[in-house]
């Protein structure tokens, strides 16, 4: 079974890299096998030797398929297409093609590609900046969702994007950010939030990659490093940003969230949680939640409220490391290693039951690819997810592994933007209707 991100077809060999225009680099490599070709030792007096050897014109190539004596099935025959030159495209034709028509055809171009459309003309270059255009563009489904990575090279910003519907990697400038020292916080509806310092000062930003527009938010009322997420709201185009503990584990911090709609900081509870189980946080169904050790179970914080309340749902036994992972529909995933030693370890997903407030088992990772993940029994893993995908990133390895809940499919992705150690990684819907108000 071929890994996304991994494509074979019959044919000839193609090996592609393409600049896509301002800065988008296609990435992708598609690697393909070769037909084997019909060998015979000395004189060939076979009709299909003699025929082959006549016929040298590409499109009068046979590929016949031979079976043994004695089958009742068919011999198949199909005849390779002739190469036809390139057909030249007629400005004038182009030039009066309707505008509607002209919207369903620049809709369905990847959101990776239309950096290279916009240099075509001063009309193309229009319509793709129109904003009812944008929104049209955002409702085809193909275009997402996305892996997001996010590294430095000699202090340079570096960023690619998976394409898992198209199995391919893009490369995005990332210049047009701020020459701080920043990390990736998460991505959500099309933005994506980056934390840092400028010297001594913590800042956020929030921005497009795709648009490449951005925005510092302004100063939290405590300036320290917090544990930060991302939420946007694609009914009234906003999004906030919910800053709970500080991230070197000081919880008397109070619960502080950014609106952009008002462009400012606001201070609410502080979190009721004496040792928090770890820094990762999982938004789902308008609600942030968190692992917790004292009290033990989950920390739930309502963005409508602005409360902290605590969810008395135990974790399983003999719980190594977890990550809450948001899914759809309300669902709430727990993602974990399970036994004590190493070669007793497994991976493991459970689902949180609201009614009975308890962790039910859904899925359990194969184990070989949970040798090939986790080499070593201390070696550490990331997870995240998004619409019931679930990713896991080893440090040391130079894949990821995609587990889809709902088709109950484990596949790896490969490429060399995962190469890095010091990389970050999060799911990234592309989208151009996504601003930064």
């Amino acid at each position: 079974m071929n890994g996304i991100g991994e494509s074979s077809q019959s044919g000839s060999g193609v090996v592609d890299s393409q600049s896509l225009g301002s800065g988008v680099v296609r990435e992708d490599t598609m690697v393909v096998e070769q037909g084997s070709p019909l060998r015979g030792g000395g004189r060939n007096t076979s009709p299909l030797g003699r025929a082959g050897s006549r016929n040298t014109s590409p499109s009068r190539q046979k590929v016949i398929k031979t079976k043994p004596r004695g089958l009742d099935e068919e011999t198949v025959t199909t005849f390779g297409k002739a190469a036809y030159p390139d057909v030249q495209m007629e400005d004038g034709i182009w030039a009066m093609l309707p505008e509607d028509l002209l919207n369903e055809i620049l809709a369905r171009v990847p959101p990776f590609l239309i950096f290279r459309l916009r240099s075509v003309c001063k009309r193309w270059n229009s319509i793709l900046q129109d904003s009812s255009f944008l929104k049209f563009h955002a409702q085809v489904p193909s275009h997402g969702p996305c892996l997001l990575t996010f590294w430095k090279n000699s202090q340079t910003p570096q960023c690619s994007v998976f394409s898992l519907p198209l199995k391919t990697w893009y490369k995005i400038p990332f210049t047009f950010l701020p020459p701080w020292a920043f990390w990736l916080v998460g991505s959500s509806g099309g933005l994506v939030c980056f934390s840092g310092l400028d010297g001594l000062t913590f800042k956020t930003l929030v921005c497009n990659p795709l648009t490449q527009k951005w925005r510092a938010l302004p100063n939290m009322h405590h300036n320290q490093q917090r544990q930060l997420i991302l939420v946007v709201d694609r009914t009234d185009r906003s999004f906030k940003v919910v800053a709970t503990s500080d991230i070197y584990g000081d919880k008397s911090l109070p619960t502080e969230v950014y609106d952009s709609k008002l462009n400012r900081w606001s201070l609410h509870q502080t979190m009721p949680a004496v040792n928090l189980c770890s820094s990762k946080m999982a938004y789902c169904d308008s609600k942030l939640y968190l692992e917790a050790l004292s009290p033990l179970g989950l920390m739930m914080y309502r963005l409508d409220t602005g409360y902290w309340e605590h969810i008395p749902a135990r974790f399983p036994r003999s719980l190594l490391d977890g990550y809450l992972v948001a899914g759809t529909q309300k669902r709430l995933f727990l993602v974990g290693r399970i036994g004590l030693y190493s070669t007793l370890q497994s991976m493991r997903i459970w689902e949180l039951d609201h009614a009975k407030i308890t962790w039910v088992e859904i899925s359990r990772m194969p184990p070989k690819y949970f040798r090939v993940l986790l080499r070593l029994s201390a070696e550490r893993f990331e997870c995240f997810g998004q619409d019931n995908l679930i990713c896991f990133t080893s440090w040391n390895q130079g894949k990821s592994l995609l587990y889809d809940v709902d088709k109950k499919v484990w596949s790896w992705i490969a490429g060399c933007a995962l190469q890095s150690c010091n990389s970050q990684v999060c799911f990234y819907e592309p989208r151009f209707d996504a601003s930064v108000p």
